[in-house]
């Protein structure tokens, strides 16, 4: 029997080879990822320019809200087919890096071809899982993570990897799925709800209680509770936006 991340892993190599997302939300396939991207706050002329990049599978636009400057280091946790990354390495210009980080064979394999077609030379995309890279310590200036986190089994290990990677100082910008009731457990054991992003999601006080944990400030700058009724059936979730500070 498959482990809920072989699962996860499973869902989202079928969605790279399709080139069709979802969007987070459990029960939206079918609907337009360029309609899901402008909901969660992403501008007309990003979308158009994400292209197949972008296939919807965000509950945010941490990018928008992030502190890049010329010449970051930027990670991105979860980069999919890049859709993120490539707005980070405008931000971040040709003396930036950034560095997309999934553990799903085929989007790494769609966003390294998606990067070609741009020409892209201050981006790379590395297969690996967010709880632990081979990436070296104090790297980056940012780390932004779009939606994905709640798939994590071991959300501690995820921000232990945060803290380790990022600069003193350094910052991260999280849009992802938190609760705010907890689930039955015909929900959390729900393969669909798993990667749709709700069954692997914790109660909003105990996602940032890990974060704090871990030796982090935590500033919380937006909560959208509308995208329940937009896309989960009116689940008790919520998304939310953080900027998180190494301290």
């Amino acid at each position: 029997m498959k482990n809920k991340k072989e699962k996860i892993k499973d869902e989202y190599s079928e969605i790279a080879k399709s080139s069709s997302g979802c969007g987070c939300g459990s029960g939206c396939c079918g609907d337009d990822s360029k309609k899901v991207s402008k909901e969660i706050g992403y501008s007309d002329e990003e979308v158009e320019r994400g292209e197949e990049a972008n296939l919807g599978l965000g509950c945010g636009n941490p990018v928008a809200i992030s502190a890049m400057q010329k010449g970051d280091t930027v990670i991105d946790f979860g980069s999919g087919a890049g859709f993120d990354c490539f707005l980070a390495a405008e931000k971040v210009g040709k003396e930036g890096r950034v560095i997309g980080i999934d553990m799903t064979k085929e989007m790494v394999e769609k966003a390294r071809k998606n990067k070609k077609k741009r020409g892209l030379k201050n981006v790379e995309f590395v297969l690996a899982e967010i709880e632990k890279t081979s990436l070296e310590d104090n790297l980056a200036d940012i780390i932004i993570s779009n939606c994905v986190i709640n798939l994590a089994p071991d959300k501690r290990k995820v921000f232990e990897e945060t803290y380790r990677l990022l600069k003193s100082t350094g910052e991260m910008y999280i849009s992802d799925i938190v609760l705010l009731e907890e689930l039955s457990e015909e929900q959390k054991n729900d393969d669909d709800l798993l990667v749709g992003c709700v069954a692997g999601a914790l109660l909003k006080e105990n996602y940032l209680k890990i974060i704090e944990n871990q030796g982090f400030e935590v500033e919380v700058l937006k909560e959208d509770k509308k995208i329940s009724e937009k896309q989960y059936g009116g689940l008790p979730i919520e998304s939310i936006t953080l900027k998180i500070v190494k301290i």
